[in-house]
């Protein structure tokens, strides 16, 4: 394939494009009916007289907060990444253009119904009289924001573009005559494998097991820090809402209002399909089999834009290519792979926002019944004493008879999607008689205990989930709980119990008590085994048992990917007893005899404690690359999720540092009870500023650390109490 490489005449900075006199009229006027309230905690509270008032305000504060992260990401969905990191991301870029399509949004926009093309209008608006009122705020690449935009980004979830088992590696594999040669990796957690190891946590709780007789719910999403921001919406149209806002999203991602509150986790549901195609060229066209027919394959030029050096940004073009079944992402020992799935959506934005005005579990169900939700698992309480979980939501119906976790023939219409599940068709849980659900990106079929739904009652299709240890840790400890407050959530959501190591240990433990007497391994490991045999499985600061279990199981897991998505296997295996069957035991101590020595190396001795090792650390706006351990950071006695801890630290060393440093985990966290009132507590990481001289850069820093939630002002008396500032946006 051939690409065009033309050196584009403009500077790499571009600054806002000017609006003209008509749009700073109507920002100022509408500007008039916004007020923003910033809490002691920096916290935003807005309030509009119309929802589109809040939406200008809440973008604006966005703005404010972190101007840089908004554009990125409406950059990431139009595939125009390269364009600020370089070449490396030019992959990703070209997967992102060939399934996110720009004038299809455009087209979502016009018809919008009138009610969402305001918030639309609103949302644009608030980011351009940002830019307008600050001039020394110089856009990388996006001069000016469209009200069309929302509609590339109709999810907020960390991981919402769908691609099934596709990879940058296959991308490159058709696309190869794009320049750039690699694409950036999600941040490895602590074994060194992408974020899916790791996940989030919700919990919701029925009035038979808390003190007040009221639901509660405990919202824990484990993403990249600083991913999201905390923010209340209010309007005279009866918005109110409390949560976790997306850079770029103008909805409440995970959160509540009085009536009812939501938590999504990251699911594995397959909504998306990978389709083998066969190819056929004549002369200069292709062609691709479809039910005995041959079918032209459709095309779209792609101009993939990327930096290179420091100023000049260099364009390439070449052709996209399209069948039936969608867009061909790549190809994979010299077949062709197109990818079916449903990213984005005019109805999905409408879900997102109409999620957040739900007055009762019959509205919320109603909303779920637009089955737009592509990436989610949805946990949820009210104040009617409901609690229920959805697995998936946008769910096509297959045949079961394929294995969907696999490509499948493109050349069959068998093999077609045969329209939608029904809401109450997928995996469900409503008000169970547990009095319990937790979802840990696991399983469907263990988060509600004894309630749980069955298997066998499902197609594969639905539910390729495993267990894992957070799963396994919160079902036992929501199982045994009573009484539950919202201090005990937070509690039982903060468990240091680390589950993994009750499956690793104990083969470890086999392998050194196999060992001969007089192996060489058997005396310089003693004292590391009965360390660990002595263990509770607990992290903490003080613990070296807790840094010498993970850092030899960070080499453990290394050794092995992680296990294939199951089919209709009757036991839910574990990704930690999948690489055991995979490791032999001398390996396992081998692996712990370089875990010794590299601590010795680093440390000075092998003994030392965790706190020592796992560290939080803050410097600078916006970014996670610049980590030092000269200088100050808080010792952490939390671990990864992917070790079964309910409150993700995903700590990792840089090649500058001995340390771990926290880049990803818990972000906003929050505990609900619904009743007459509802009550919250929440967590940022750190601090809501992004900032390093604002006194909310690091003031929720401790409380992140150990558990120790603030107040969530809801109520506007409580707000005004609290108010640290109050403004309209442009002041």
């Amino acid at each position: 394939m051939k690409s065009l490489l033309l050196l584009l005449l403009f500077p790499f900075a571009l600054q806002a494009q000017k609006p003209s006199a008509a749009e700073i009229f109507r920002y100022k006027s509408q500007a008039k009916n916004v007020t923003i309230i910033q809490d002691k905690y920096g916290i935003p509270h807005i309030y509009g007289k119309t929802d589109a008032d809040a939406v200008f305000g809440l973008m604006y504060t966005q703005c404010e907060q972190n101007f840089a992260r908004v554009e990125r990401n409406y950059l990431e969905v139009f595939g125009r990444l390269a364009e600020i990191d370089g070449e490396g991301q030019v992959m990703s870029d070209v997967q992102m253009q060939l399934i996110y399509d720009s004038s299809e949004a455009k087209r979502d926009y016009q018809r919008s119904p009138a009610w969402l093309k305001k918030l639309c209008i609103a949302f644009a608006d608030g980011i351009n009289y940002y830019l307008a009122t600050h001039p020394n705020v110089k856009p990388a690449v996006l001069k000016r924001f469209e009200p069309w935009f929302p509609l590339m980004y109709t999810d907020g979830s960390i991981s919402a573009t769908q691609m099934g088992d596709l990879t940058v590696a296959d991308t490159r594999n058709l696309y190869s005559g794009v320049q750039g040669s690699s694409a950036m990796t999600p941040v490895p957690d602590d074994n060194g494998t992408a974020t899916k190891w790791s996940g989030s946590n919700g919990f919701a709780v029925a009035p038979s097991r808390t003190a007040s007789g009221n639901s509660i719910l405990y919202i824990n999403p484990h993403v990249t820090f600083y991913f999201r921001s905390e923010v209340q919406l209010v309007s005279e149209e009866g918005l109110n809402v409390y949560g976790a806002v997306t850079w770029g999203n103008f909805f409440v991602y995970q959160g509540f209002n009085e009536h009812c509150g939501w938590m999504h986790t990251s699911s594995y549901a397959d909504v998306a399909d990978v389709y083998e195609e066969k190819i056929t060229k004549k002369g200069d066209s292709l062609f691709y089999e479809y039910n005995g027919q041959l079918l032209p394959v459709k095309t779209k030029p792609l101009s993939i834009r990327y930096k290179k050096g420091e100023e000049a940004v260099w364009k390439t073009n070449l052709t996209g290519y399209y069948t039936i079944h969608g867009p061909v992402i790549g190809s994979r020992g010299g077949k062709w792979l197109s990818l079916k799935e449903h990213n984005r959506s005019l109805e999905a934005l409408e879900q997102s926002w109409l999620r957040t005005k739900a007055k009762s579990f019959a509205e919320f169900k109603k909303v779920m019944d637009m089955r737009v939700n592509n990436s989610n698992n949805t946990v949820y309480a009210d104040a009617e004493k409901n609690i229920a979980y959805w697995h998936g939501n946008f769910m096509p119906v297959r045949d079961p008879k394929f294995d969907w976790s696999l490509p499948v023939d493109g050349s069959t219409s068998a093999t077609d999607w045969k329209g939608m599940h029904t809401v109450d068709q997928t995996i469900h849980i409503y008000n169970p008689g547990s009095g319990f659900i937790q979802n840990c990106n696991s399983t469907p079929f263990t988060a509600a205990g004894a309630s749980s739904p069955k298997k066998e009652d499902y197609p594969a299709y639905m539910a390729w989930d495993g267990q894992n240890p957070r799963a396994i840790n919160a079902s036992r400890l929501l199982s045994n709980a009573k009484n539950v407050t919202l201090d005990s959530i937070i509690g039982i959501g903060y468990s240091h119990y680390l589950a993994a190591f009750e499956t690793l240990l104990p083969s470890l433990f086999t392998a050194y008590n196999e060992l001969p007497a007089g192996d060489s391994l058997k005396a310089p490991l003693s004292e590391a085994i009965e360390l660990l045999r002595r263990w509770d499985y607990h992290s903490s600061a003080s613990s070296v048992a807790t840094t010498v279990a993970v850092e030899w199981a960070t080499r453990l897991t290394a050794k092995q990917p992680p296990m294939r998505a199951q089919g209709s296997s009757s036991h839910v295996m574990t990704n930690y007893e999948w690489i055991l069957t995979n490791t032999f035991n001398r390996e396992k101590l081998l692996l712990l005899r370089q875990t010794l020595a590299d601590l010795e190396k680093r440390y000075g001795t092998w003994r030392t404690a965790w706190g020592e090792v796992n560290r939080y650390q803050r410097n600078a706006a916006s970014t996670n690359s610049n980590f030092d351990d000269s200088k100050p950071s808080m010792p952490v006695g939390l671990a990864s999720a992917a070790w079964g801890s309910l409150p993700s630290f995903n700590g990792r060393r840089f090649p500058n540092t001995n340390k771990r440093y926290g880049v990803s985990g818990n972000s906003f966290v929050a505990a609900v009870e619904f009743g007459k009132k509802v009550k919250a507590k929440t967590i940022m990481t750190g601090g809501e500023s992004f900032n390093p001289a604002s006194p909310h850069f690091t003031d929720q820093a401790e409380g992140f650390i150990n558990g120790k939630f603030k107040e969530a002002l809801f109520y506007k008396e409580d707000v005004l109490k609290g108010a640290e500032r109050t403004y309209h946006p442009g002041e």
